[in-house]
């Protein structure tokens, strides 16, 4: 096994509640266990290994690494690149045409002399890793991949709990108990809370449920028009589920009419499918990402769904808001901060050992978190909708809970 002298640091995609912090407790437990290592951080991501773009990790970052833990964000910068979209890398000026940019990377590890790759991303950035790793093997280059889970979705297979999940749901939460005031400006106000989750509703039903958990807390004063029938969340809708937009006005239009005010939580990628089926038809182009997924600021659910409910139910007012960039920027809180450190002290054992792989909550293996193999991550995992805390909020709030599962693929 070789001797590890040299570790480097990448996160990628968007932004998630743990990536400071993932950086902090990693520079930590080396400092702890092998204070000689040298450390790097690649600059935005992959971006920043095409480009050669790395920050050196210094001894006043090492003593005072702890820090980042309190902080949201990247310290390094993140950003989308898929290695294997040679295109797109052309295109944005970070490989040279007739270039590989797996090769460009791998290259790149190989002058920097990096022994141990760190990523904490979602399923793309990890799985773009692991290529790496394969593509270094092949020429003889030993390179150990161990990466972090990033994402709110809280969907990447075999992860159970994905790293800053939970805060990602509890700010959402302390969002909409500012922004549900907006219902009081207007008569039969119809306010959209957009949770992100492109095929995953976890997170959208993690929010209305803390939301809930909040209200429930909160002081009334029912002799004014300020009840909690008036704050609920009155309809939550998730990628794993068809809306039936005329069976929900119906439900909704007695609490209109009774406390004017509804209240709707649903995910970004809701409904995504017939919503970019009605957008071809009318001849419009749908963008995608460099990965290849749909550009969902241009699908637009949030607005789509305030539409076609506002013009139902009468409303007077649509407004919508969305969470995302408030929820995901946020530093970690207690309980994800007790999930990063222990999933980044297994990250420095597993890479010493020379052991390759994703750092999590092994739902096959009794959650017990370790290094969940390469081949086995992958993202889209569906939000289980027969969940008994799902099943019963959408009880308590009246909704029809889905009979069947039904994963979205745009």
């Amino acid at each position: 096994m070789k001797e590890v002298k040299k570790v480097a640091f990448l996160t990628a995609g968007g932004l998630a509640p743990c990536l400071s912090s993932s950086i902090g407790f990693l520079i930590d437990e080396y400092n702890r266990v092998a204070p000689n290592v040298k450390m790097i951080g690649y600059v935005n991501g992959y971006m920043g290994l095409l480009k050669g773009d790395s920050i050196e990790v210094t001894d006043e970052v090492r003593k005072n690494a702890l820090v980042l833990t309190r902080h949201g964000g990247s310290p390094i910068g993140n950003s989308r690149v898929k290695l294997t979209n040679v295109k797109d890398c052309v295109k944005r000026g970070l490989v040279k045409p007739g270039e590989d940019p797996l090769k460009v990377a791998a290259d790149q590890l190989v002058n920097d002399g990096v022994d141990v790759l760190h990523t904490i991303g979602g399923d793309d950035t990890n799985t773009t890793a692991a290529d790496l790793a394969a593509y270094l093997a092949k020429n003889d280059y030993p390179l150990i991949v161990v990466g972090l889970p990033k994402t709110i979705d809280n969907d990447v297979y075999p992860i159970k709990q994905s790293l800053g999940a939970w805060t990602a749901a509890e700010e959402g939460a302390k969002f909409f108990m500012n922004v549900v005031k907006e219902n009081s400006a207007n008569p039969r106000a119809l306010t959209i809370h957009e949770v992100m989750g492109r095929n995953c509703g976890w997170l959208t039903y993690k929010t209305a449920q803390c939301y809930r958990k909040m209200l429930d807390k909160t002081r009334f004063l029912p002799g004014f028009m300020l009840t909690r029938e008036r704050q609920d969340v009155h309809a939550v809708y998730v990628p794993e589920a068809k809306i039936d937009f005329k069976a929900e006005a119906r439900r909704l239009m007695p609490i209109m009419d009774k406390y004017d005010s509804v209240n709707v939580f649903v995910s970004e990628g809701a409904g995504v499918a017939d919503i970019i089926k009605e957008m071809k038809a009318r001849g419009e182009d749908v963008p995608v990402d460099a990965f290849g997924h749909p550009r969902l600021d241009k699908v637009n659910v949030g607005q789509y769904v305030g539409k076609r409910l506002g013009e139902l139910l009468h409303a007077e007012k649509v407004q919508v808001f969305k969470s995302g960039y408030f929820a995901r920027a946020a530093a970690p809180n207690k309980k994800d901060l007790k999930l990063i450190e222990k999933c980044a002290k297994k990250a420095v054992e597993c890479a010493i050992k020379g052991e390759s792989g994703v750092i999590g909550p092994d739902e096959d293996k009794a959650a017990e978190i370790r290094a969940c193999e390469f081949p086995r991550i992958r993202g889209g995992k569906p939000f289980n909708v027969r969940k008994g805390s799902f099943r019963k909020m959408l009880a308590e709030i009246g909704q029809p809970y889905p009979r069947k599962k039904r994963t979205v693929k745009a």
